[in-house]
């Protein structure tokens, strides 16, 4: 029964999956939600491949999205290649992959189109006592109960009420891409299909997994298979030449697509073929699209300011090799509904959010140090311990505790 009073109002900065995560949570709670994105256009193409865990599969479930089979493809094990392509060694390893485009339809579809604005770069927050307010570069404003920074690594509002915290280069890069199954050969696709695998080179890692094609069909002959290969690039070195594009302008993490320079795909093809297993290496060469994203770690020290909350990427970005980035938004998300859902004043449940989620980014961020110590530099046996083909079986994208 309504209490007939208003509903309180909430503002989510980030239309991405960690700011619809909590759209999503807190208007099936009676909030008043609006969603501000600053990117003009839909995001549904972006981004590649995402590893599931129960906390997202929960999530899902508490927003009352269905899922069925083309949500992403199970996998039963992992499989390890040397530089031969022979198999080093396997692990039995249930785990379901999907992509992060159809987590962004599935999220997108069950939130209200009217409550989801593109073209809104914030330009800055301000607060009192009982409101919250934020200003956009294009002249509009909004003003609520609370405000939600799910802005990414990039956030805006963490770089105003935070602005020691700075994302800190791992040292390496991230190459990603997809290659549809049908482009394989015989040998490449039984070797690879349908498995987690991974190739290992010095101070390089290179994993893949099956997941939805281009048409997102997850039915067998119409899946692709995406890879994820950790390349070293120093900030003075590697960096600024693969983060120039074909028009001579330097971008700072990343590049769009279809800006990467040809020389720079080419230089990488052919290091697929140098240093990788020959199913990886053909995997490489038949992505249409190879990009690369710099790898960061970002700790903030909190993450409630008043009536604001950091959530997702704005508050902590862990290395992907814990394969928790959207998971741990998902997290985030739920704890931050759950607290409000308390009754009390707004800023005493995200004081009570602050302190639980802090501890489990930092965990992450903790976590994901540890098993890229080896691609930063580090020569410890700690370090190359886990550059071992039995170790990345073990270690890499699976489910444990954090807290």
């Amino acid at each position: 029964m309504s209490s007939g009073l208003p509903a309180r109002r909430a503002l989510v900065a980030g239309g991405s999956l960690g700011g619809l995560f909590a759209a999503n949570l807190l208007l099936r709670a009676g909030w008043d939600v609006n969603v501000f994105e600053h990117s003009r256009d839909d995001l549904v193409g972006r981004g590649a491949g995402i590893i599931t865990h129960p906390e997202l599969f929960e999530c899902l479930a508490r927003i009352g999205i269905p899922l069925d089979e083309s949500f992403g493809v199970d996998i039963p094990e992992r499989v390890a290649f040397d530089r031969s392509g022979a198999v080093l060694g396997m692990l039995p390893l249930r785990q379901c992959l999907t992509t992060w485009g159809r987590l962004y339809e599935l999220l997108r579809g069950a939130f209200p189109a009217e409550r989801y604005h593109f073209g809104h770069s914030l330009a800055g927050v301000d607060e009192t006592a009982q409101r919250v307010a934020a200003h956009f570069t294009n002249g509009a404003a909004a003003e609520g109960e609370l405000l939600i920074a799910a802005d990414g690594i990039r956030s805006s509002v963490r770089a105003q009420l935070l602005p020691q915290a700075r994302p800190a280069h791992a040292g390496y890069v991230a190459w990603r891409g997809l290659a549809d199954e049908q482009s394989l050969t015989p040998a490449a696709h039984r070797d690879l299909f349908p498995r987690f695998g991974f190739s290992l080179a010095a101070r390089e890692q290179m994993l893949g997994y099956p997941v939805a094609g281009f048409t997102r069909s997850t039915r067998p002959g119409e899946r692709c298979y995406n890879f994820v290969w950790y390349r070293p690039a120093s900030e003075t070195e590697g960096l600024p030449d693969i983060c120039t594009d074909i028009h001579g302008r330097r971008h700072d993490m990343s590049v769009p697509p279809p800006l990467i320079r040809k020389d720079v795909v080419d230089a990488v093809r052919q290091a697929a073929d140098d240093f990788l297993s020959p199913q990886f290496a053909e995997v490489v060469r038949q992505a249409p699209q190879p990009f690369f994203q710099a790898i960061f770690d970002l700790q903030s020290e909190h993450m409630a300011f008043g009536r604001i909350a950091l959530l997702g990427d704005a508050a902590f970005v862990a290395r992907p090799h814990c394969g928790m980035g959207v998971t741990k938004a998902a997290g985030d998300a739920m704890t931050l509904a759950s607290e409000l859902a308390a009754g009390d004043e707004v800023p005493a449940a995200l004081s009570r959010y602050d302190t639980s989620r802090r501890r489990f980014g930092a965990a992450v961020v903790a976590h994901g140090r540890e098993l890229g110590s080896y691609l930063q530099g580090s020569d410890t046996p700690e370090a190359r311990s886990h550059h071992t083909a039995d170790a990345v079986m073990r270690e890499i994208a699976v489910t444990r505790e954090y807290v």
